[in-house]
């Protein structure tokens, strides 16, 4: 199994050392630049998904032969083909940033035509047919299918080995230099270690015991071999890495690039764990890191989840938001609505609504003051409207337009996002997801002047263990503590 590409970009505090950082290709290579955006949109063509798609489509064919003319249904067998590729689609089937073996993905792929065909015969006129025949057919699709996908993978196997994806190792400066050295040894892996990035100045410059390969320790660093190597794919080493040197990846990540986690050393505790895994790569095991809130599987049904119950909840909600808007209007005068930037998912900005409730004296005091939970300046209508969480209606509508989504992390303000980034290192990955109205940390009691730490916890949790049941249960817990004590 090797790489095709990966993630990439730079991060760092510490002042750039002078010098080309430029790795030279090794005999018989082309130096790679770093395309221009004419040239990546070739790439991403050459490296999307269609010829997986196509041979999985044309697989059906020799299928189709063994059966008897008059039950050649071009309905039936185009439902087939359907229905195999959003099973094969929802298994990460059509991923290019991994190059497997024909064997490897055997079974997932007989295993969906199989299902394919189970409900296809159970609900068409196909299932008059004896069952040597319908044996025959599948055992042709799959045959096929393993065929046409076997083909395709050797064909970027072959470009790979023809000309690796340069790389750079983030991780401790031994362990990067360990499997820089492993990955150079083994050439057929599709990956060529150009740099390696270590946040440590005392180890910053050239490394002597590996020539060629310098350590970087800063952004700028980073960013200039990043661009005179064409970095496409970044491997994150070390068991201290994603905490100590996360705003470096997060950075590395905002470059379009694949970031895959190599277990260096094998894990203490057992067979490799139960993490999720894609494979290895020249040996190490590895698993594709998605920072910053990637495409998750499932992430078109939260989506279509967040537009049908949002859309549907407007209706209803209509008249209560028409009341409390008179009603703050009449006692608290013009401005209702208070609209607040907060960070989203991937760490982009957006305008938040909300009802009115307090009216800071100045725009710092809203952009940093904590909570005004309990403040005796607001009147009896604005405590209850913060108490039953009326006020956070409003956002219904930033779930309807896509700023939100109704279960996710809490979205806060930019200050907060820096200040609580700094003191908990887990708190950034919080914006790998959509932020949401509620969550598992609000139906946990966390909200207000409750833990950051407790509430980033649940918050990371949640997405690690994503599911559209996962929602709906929270969805459900927090109708059941609609009326609470305290707002958020």
């Amino acid at each position: 199994m090797t790489a095709e590409s990966t993630l990439a970009s730079a991060a760092g505090q510490q002042r750039a050392p002078e010098g080309a950082l430029s790795v030279p290709a090794p005999t018989g290579l082309a130096p790679r630049r770093r395309p221009s955006a004419g040239r990546a949109a070739r790439r991403a063509r050459r490296t999307s998904p269609a010829l997986l798609w196509l041979a999985d489509v044309g697989a059906v064919l020799p299928a189709v032969l063994p059966v008897p003319a008059p039950h050649r249904y071009p309905l039936v067998f185009a439902l087939l083909v359907l229905g195999v590729l959003g099973l094969n689609r929802r298994a990460s089937l059509y991923e290019t940033c991994v190059v497997p073996g024909v064997l490897d993905e055997l079974p997932a792929v007989c295993g969906r035509i199989g299902v394919g065909w189970a409900v296809v015969v159970a609900l068409s006129p196909l299932r008059s047919l004896p069952v040597t025949v319908l044996v025959v057919a599948v055992a042709a699709h799959c045959g096929a299918a393993c065929a046409g996908r076997a083909a395709v993978h050797g064909h970027r196997r072959r470009a790979l080995r023809r000309r690796p994806a340069p790389a750079l190792v983030v991780g401790p400066a031994d362990t990067a230099r360990r499997v820089a050295a492993a990955l150079l040894r083994q050439p057929d892996c599709g990956v060529r270690p150009v740099g390696l990035v270590d946040g440590d100045p005392e180890v910053s410059g050239d490394a002597d015991d590996e020539p060629g390969l310098p350590v970087l320790s800063t952004a700028p660093d980073a960013r200039r071999a990043l661009i005179q190597n064409g970095v496409e794919t970044v491997l994150v080493v070390g068991p201290a890495t994603r905490v100590e040197q996360a705003a470096l990846l997060r950075e590395l990540a905002g470059h379009g690039c694949v970031l895959w986690e190599l277990e260096a050393d094998p894990a203490p505790y057992g067979p490799g764990g139960r993490r999720e895994r894609a494979g290895h790569l020249a040996g190490f095991s590895r698993r594709l890191l998605v920072p910053g809130g990637g495409r998750r599987r499932g992430g078109l049904g939260k989506r279509v989840l967040d537009v049908v119950l949002s859309g549907s909840l407007l209706l209803p909600a209509a008249p209560v938001l028409l009341v409390c808007a008179l009603t703050l209007r009449v006692m608290d005068g013009p401005g209702v609505v208070f609209r607040q930037e907060r960070i989203g998912k991937d760490g982009r900005p957006f305008t938040m609504l909300k009802f009115r409730t307090h009216r800071p004296a100045s725009a710092h005091e809203a952009a940093t003051r904590w909570s005004v939970a309990n403040d005796q300046d607001m009147s009896r209508f604005c405590q209850f409207l913060r108490r039953t969480s009326l006020d956070e209606l409003l956002q219904l509508w930033n779930v309807f337009r896509g700023d939100m989504s109704l279960v996710g992390p809490r979205p806060e303000r930019p200050y907060f996002v820096a200040k609580f980034s700094q003191a908990h290192p887990g708190y950034p990955a919080r914006h790998r997801m959509r932020t949401g109205i509620t969550g598992l940390a609000q139906i946990h009691g966390l909200r207000g002047d409750t833990s950051i730490e407790d509430r980033c916890r649940y918050d990371n949790a949640y997405i690690d263990n994503w599911s559209l049941w996962q929602d709906v249960c929270i969805l459900l817990r927090t109708a059941a503590q609609f009326v609470r004590p305290t707002g958020s």
